[in-house]
């Protein structure tokens, strides 16, 4: 997939000047520095398995993209919250609201403060997010 990288930030997007809020990025390791080392390790829990994702990296957090961004990762003070964007509802625990979105699509968050928190599922979840 060719990107487009915007000329004022620096970051990279799937369409030519795609609507987006101007910050500059980061690093993945800056965005993770000020937090608790589980989170980054939740966090490379959540990406092992997928393919080749490209990192959005901004200081709020990681957004993850395929052919298009199909996950967001956000630490807090309390845990690690994912959003991940699915073609259907799912269930689980640790699901902490979800969401519709247009397509079709379903938003889901989660709230993670310990690495066996990413189970199976979700990783299988990931995964079909990714293929999207």
């Amino acid at each position: 997939m060719s990107r487009w990288t915007c000329p004022e930030c620096d970051r990279e997007f799937g369409r030519a000047r795609q609507s987006h809020v101007c910050v500059p990025g980061c690093t993945v390791d800056e965005t993770f520095a000020p937090y608790p080392p589980v989170y980054r390790e939740i966090y490379d829990r959540l990406v092992e398995r997928l393919g080749p994702v490209h990192e959005d990296a901004v200081r709020v957090g990681v957004f993850l993209k395929s052919e298009h961004k199909f996950a967001e990762v956000r630490p807090k003070a309390r845990s690690l919250n994912l959003e991940l964007t699915l073609p259907r509802r799912v269930e689980h625990p640790l699901v902490s609201r979800v969401l519709p979105i247009p397509g079709g699509r379903t938003a889901h968050f989660f709230k993670f403060t310990r690495v066996e928190d990413v189970d199976e599922q979700i990783l299988d979840w990931m995964a079909e997010a990714y293929d999207g």
